[in-house]
């Protein structure tokens, strides 16, 4: 018996195969698609019926027709995005407002024609229309102009290199920026940088260069933190008669984690005792070879305070550039990346943008982040003000409803209603993530490993002397598993700073601090940002927890609770109970029964049990926040003033 496939029966029947297959299942058969094949008797008797008179009342359906009597409309279709207006509901549902306001009454919703209606709400309405509901998000619809834009292939062109100078404090890094700005303005503006807006643009052989005036890796990492990769270009500023730095290997880590490449400006070669070489030896331990040592890195003498070298190293970044063909498209809205903000009495918030798309212009709706607002008025480098912004382009822009954060987007929108829309979603959409932010810490460590989102912890490594930052960065880069790399990132001397948690944000790494303590701002970043701190006084202690979070087995018993920091002010000479710090509780409280440590420029000289805490005379049990005290060490009794001692306990966890 011979077998016609449905596409083929829909031919000789007239009717599409979506058709017939419809109304071949609203009869129980079980038709998979147009290729699937049925039986000749099938197709002889679907024959008769169509010639009988069925087809007609087939073709008025557009449903399967298991029973022919009932004819099903055809759903409408509404798009919208989170909210609209009551208005447009009922323009959308094609009804009169007066009609789509008694509906809302009948739902126990008084609202008025501008009034809006959350998505539940459209959702009940819908069906009570017999709509078909699909959401348009604010972020996708606002952006239908740029994304349109990017479809039509514009012509990109060379642009701007963006340039951040990074480096050791004192090495010439300011100096080396006024040099650049004062020698390669536009003749018609020598002299005349007139208003500082964080960036500003030089011209050399016809080509400009963008430097990024900022507080060097502080601000090139907290960008960087915010998934704004700004910088194409890094200037490590290196003097000659010093040498590498701690701030200098900083700098460095923070380049190579960003990978950005790296020139190096060897500066101040024109003071006595500067030696290029040693500095390139230094270098070349930190993986910085020079070219002329066979490496890759370049590596220009320069003198910022006479000028020698300028000009060559202005080459090498445009040398550099073309290597890295930096090309963007000119035409069609702008988007870019806020690099600084502030508030100006007289201007209200104002922001300093550099453009990485497009043109930016006058009147564009603009939003950053969770700010929004239309532009008003643009200000470049040289204080002039202009209309529009290419690619490459520092600009600061004034008509913002807030003051956005440095590295946040900024994206040029249909008009102020998308803008509003799309930054009311990114502050929901914040609220939400901070409720759960998964950064890597060591009590999860090995979930993450096992479930394979982590193939490399990172580590911060920070000591009171270079060198225990060494042999703790040695000991758990040792700790290196099959499964996991131990990386350490960044190894530095001193105490725990907002720096070092921003590259650990970064980076996604732990911060792991060998005798030494985070200062105050540290403690709220890393607590903002999610970053686990490890503290230790053994060696031994930082090893074992490490390699039991690789190995899934750290269950911490105790947790340290800090109660309360006091500051010692003046020191005291007891007969028989040595030296006593007068001290002022500067927040939480101070405990008789606590343990407590005492700190010095943030690294902790000496950690144990309170010997006395006494007010005035008397001996107490605690003192609070805002009153002075007597505190001494039972074997402790080299106090000094400015010293912060800090009272904490030991929590068991259940």
């Amino acid at each position: 018996m011979g077998r016609t496939r449905i596409y083929e029966l829909a031919k000789i029947l007239s009717v599409t195969s979506k058709q017939l297959i419809d109304y071949l299942k609203g009869l129980g058969f079980e038709i998979s698609s147009h290729m699937s094949a049925i039986e000749d008797d099938l197709v002889d008797i679907l024959k008769e019926e169509f010639a009988s008179g069925e087809e007609s009342d087939f073709k008025e359906s557009e449903e399967p027709v298991a029973v022919k009597t009932t004819k099903k409309k055809k759903k409408k279709v509404i798009e919208v995005e989170s909210s609209v207006t009551v208005a447009e509901m009922a323009q959308k549902l094609e009804v009169p407002v007066t009609e789509m306001i008694k509906k809302l009454m009948d739902l126990g919703l008084m609202l008025t024609q501008n009034a809006e209606i959350d998505y539940e709400v459209v959702q009940i309405l819908a069906d009570e229309y017999g709509a078909k509901l699909k959401q348009k998000s604010a972020l996708a619809s606002s952006c239908e102009k740029n994304e349109a834009d990017k479809e039509e292939e514009f012509v990109a062109i060379d642009r701007a290199p963006v340039v951040t100078i990074m480096g050791h404090v004192d090495h010439g890094k300011t100096t080396l920026l006024d040099r650049i700005r004062n020698t390669k303005v536009a003749a018609s503006e020598a002299g005349g940088i007139t208003q500082h807006i964080g960036a500003y643009q030089v011209e050399v052989n016809n080509k400009k260069i963008t430097f990024l005036d900022t507080p060097g890796h502080e601000a090139f990492t907290s960008m960087r933190a915010r998934g704004a990769q700004v910088t194409d270009i890094a200037i490590l500023v290196v003097a000659a008669n010093d040498g590498v730095m701690p701030q200098t290997i900083e700098a460095v880590n923070h380049a190579k984690a960003a990978k950005v490449p790296i020139i190096v400006a060897v500066n101040k070669i024109d003071v006595s005792g500067a030696n290029p070489d040693h500095v390139k030896q230094q270098l070349s331990e930190h993986g910085l070879i020079p070219e002329d040592w066979g490496g890759d890195t370049i590596c220009v003498p320069v003198s910022a305070l006479r000028g020698e070298g300028i000009a060559e190293l202005l080459d090498m970044i445009i040398l550099v550039s073309e290597m890295q063909e930096l090309k963007a498209p000119i035409d069609g809205p702008a988007d870019g990346i806020i690099i600084e903000a502030k508030l100006d009495k007289g201007r209200g918030p104002t922001a300093t943008v550099l453009v990485k798309r497009g043109t930016l212009e006058i009147g564009d709706s603009v939003v950053a982040g969770t700010v929004f607002g239309r532009i008003r008025a643009m200000v470049n480098d040289k204080g002039q003000n202009i209309k529009v912004a290419g690619p490459s382009t520092p600009v600061e822009v004034l008509g913002l409803n807030d003051v956005p954060q440095a590295g946040d987007p900024f994206q040029v929108t249909r008009d102020d209603r998308a803008a509003r829309d799309i930054a009311d979603k990114r502050l929901d959409k914040d609220r939400a993530s901070m409720q759960k932010v998964t950064k890597v810490s060591l009590d999860d460590l090995f979930a993450q490993i096992q479930s394979a989102d982590i193939k490399e912890l990172k580590l911060l490594i920070k000591a009171d002397v270079q060198g225990s930052a060494e042999a703790v960065k040695q000991s758990l880069e040792k700790l290196s598993t099959a499964e996991v790399k131990v990386v350490a990132i960044h190894a530095g001397v001193g105490a725990i700073s907002e720096s070092d948690i921003m590259l650990a944000s970064a980076s996604n790494a732990i911060v792991v601090g060998f005798n030494v303590r985070p200062d105050a701002i540290a403690k709220k970043a890393a607590e903002k940002e999610a970053v686990d701190i490890r503290l230790y006084r053994i060696i031994y202690d930082a090893v074992d927890d490490i390699q039991k979070a690789l190995k899934g087995l750290l269950e911490p018993k105790f947790k340290e609770d800090i109660i309360g920091h006091a500051e010692v002010r003046a020191v005291f000479k007891v007969p028989k109970a040595g030296n006593i710090g007068g001290c002022y509780v500067l927040d939480g409280k101070v405990v008789r029964s606590a343990k407590a440590r005492v700190l010095r420029d943030h690294i902790v000289i000496y950690e144990g049990e309170l010997g006395s805490l006494k007010r005035f005379k008397d001996d107490v049990k605690e003192i609070a926040t805002g009153f002075e005290c007597g505190i001494g060490f039972e074997k402790f009794n080299d106090i000094k003033e400015g010293d912060i001692i800090e009272a904490y306990q030991m929590v068991q966890i259940e």
